[in-house]
């Protein structure tokens, strides 16, 4: 059996984005900034492509979105344009949470050497942000407030909107992370009260290198790449034409299924987390309803991940011992220390994320074979030996 579970990571082409690009590769190849009949062509589809998406966030104008090689870029530029409307205002203190992705972490790390003053949310154990906690870090000189919609590795969905309004009521601009909620949760900007949103088109089946900054109207962008004046001036560089329309089909496609692919695949990875909590002293990380429909991350005492994470690839199926961004490095998770779990079992954890192209006769293959790859891994493990004889004390 072959299983692609590591769909927070990216996600196969849908076949209503595939057909979309298509002309674009062969046909309709005009730059959509020329003034001839075939780059006007091209422009037209560009312009209904900015209407598709603004629509299927809840944007009631499509000026504000930007296309973006991806969410990195935009959350880079959210992120950046915010502090510096801030900083002519005297305002250099930006809030934001442990857990974020490294885009923005990662950012804020260069903020704080220029100057800025970053204050850091510890989540709840469940991996929920609380509002109350965003409420007492925002301060008078506070730029920005900036929390992932849901996580990439937890999967736990945030308080968006009731967050969004502590900002709106403070005139603090609001940017959320929303790369892995897009296409999978309803999402409405306006009545979220979201200034800055970003989204990659690869999380919900759409080609990879392409994404969207939205931003809503009046918030002035800064230029990250410098150029012509394509995007309204606000990103430089002949758009990637194929890749926006691709983005385009596939959000149209996901939002219009989102509901029936909530119930079918949270039915699906609900199977699975209750197979998986069977397996002795294993703990499921993030709070059991709050979280994407796809998302399962547990973590397995007195084992490694990236051992469980291998031998499930030789059984075929494909998952992740962390997010792909930080797969490389030998750290335990950022995200799982943050909501607390200790050190020496989030080294032993794994995510599985689902999308509507996985099925149950599926699940109960993964719960049988990470119960038996987990108990090959503690019969050969010397710290299970230990936890077993008690020379450890087990944490789990």
């Amino acid at each position: 059996m072959d299983i692609y579970a590591d769909n927070a990571a990216t996600t196969k082409l849908s076949r209503a984005a595939k057909n979309a690009m298509f002309p674009y590769f062969d046909e309709l190849y005009g730059n959509p900034s020329s003034l001839h009949s075939k780059g006007q062509t091209v422009k037209e589809a560009l312009n209904k492509a900015r209407d598709d998406v603004a629509r299927a966030i809840g944007a009631k104008n499509s000026s504000g979105i930007t296309f973006t090689s991806g969410g990195s870029e935009s959350d880079n530029q959210a992120i950046i344009s915010a502090a510096e409307i801030g900083a002519k205002k005297g305002k250099k203190h930006i809030v934001s949470t442990e857990f974020e992705h490294h885009a923005v972490l990662h950012t804020l790390e260069r903020l704080e050497k220029q100057g800025f003053e970053i204050t850091l949310i510890s989540p709840e154990r469940n991996g929920i942000i609380s509002v109350e906690s965003v409420k007492n870090a925002v301060r008078e000189d506070t730029a920005l407030v900036t929390v992932m919609y849901a996580n990439n590795e937890i999967g736990t969905i945030q308080p968006i909107a009731e967050i969004g309004a502590v900002c709106r009521e403070k005139g603090v601009l609001f940017h959320t992370d929303a790369v892995q909620a897009t296409g999978h949760l309803h999402i409405d900007v306006d009545a979220q009260n979201i200034d800055l949103l970003s989204l990659s088109a690869h999380k919900f089946h759409g080609p990879k290198g392409v994404g969207v900054l939205y931003a809503k109207r009046g918030i002035p962008l800064t230029r990250l790449i410098e150029g012509g004046g394509q995007e309204k001036g606000r990103r430089a560089g002949t758009e990637n034409i194929p890749g926006i329309i691709g983005l385009a089909a596939a959000l149209t496609d996901a939002v219009s299924r989102i509901d029936k692919n909530t119930r079918d695949v949270g039915a699906i990875r609900d199977r699975i987390i209750d197979g998986l909590l069977e397996i002795p002293n294993t703990i499921l990380n993030g709070d059991r309803e709050n979280r994407l429909p796809g998302n399962i991350n547990v973590s397995f005492e007195g084992i490694e991940g990236e051992s469980l994470l291998l031998l499930l690839d030789d059984k075929g199926i494909t998952v992740s011992s962390s997010s792909a961004c930080t797969s490389s490095s030998l750290l335990p998770s950022h995200v799982l220390l943050a909501i607390g779990v200790p050190r020496e079992v989030a080294h032993g954890s794994l995510r599985i994320s689902l999308s509507e192209y996985n099925t149950l006769e599926e699940a109960d293959y993964i719960i049988s074979s990470v119960k038996e790859v987990v108990s090959e891994l503690r019969d050969i493990s010397p710290v299970w030996d230990d936890l077993g004889k008690g020379v450890r004390n087990h944490v789990i």
